[in-house]
């Protein structure tokens, strides 16, 4: 059976955009990583400044985006103990992605709700 013309180039191209979705799944993982990025690095912090995430997503996604090495949780051990969250080096190669989405975001609301 022959291979239809485009296929490779297709797959080559579908694949990545797949494992990224993967790991960034879901409506939270960029908002959080924007608010760690600007600042918030305590969990209450990234909580209040992302509207509608509850306290159980945001623990679960914050031990996602730490297991793919895109934030770092640090303890700190005094007392009350401090837990604070940073995004790692890594997570600077989603900034282009994230200002990307953000100018087409604004195009397209001004292009659908005229605003």
């Amino acid at each position: 059976m022959a291979v239809k013309r485009g296929y490779n180039d297709c797959i080559s191209t579908i694949n990545p955009v797949r494992d990224f979705l993967d790991v960034m799944s879901g409506k939270w993982k960029l908002p959080i990583i924007v608010s760690i990025g600007v600042g918030n690095d305590r969990f209450v912090d990234i909580q209040e400044s992302i509207p509608g995430i509850t306290p159980k997503v945001l623990a679960k996604e914050l031990k996602e985006l730490e297991l793919h090495q895109l934030i770092k949780r640090t303890v700190v051990g005094d007392y009350p103990v401090r837990i604070t969250y940073t995004r790692e080096p890594y997570a600077d190669t989603l900034t282009p992605i994230i200002y990307a989405m953000k100018d087409w975001g604004i195009s397209h609301r001004k292009r659908v709700l005229g605003t």
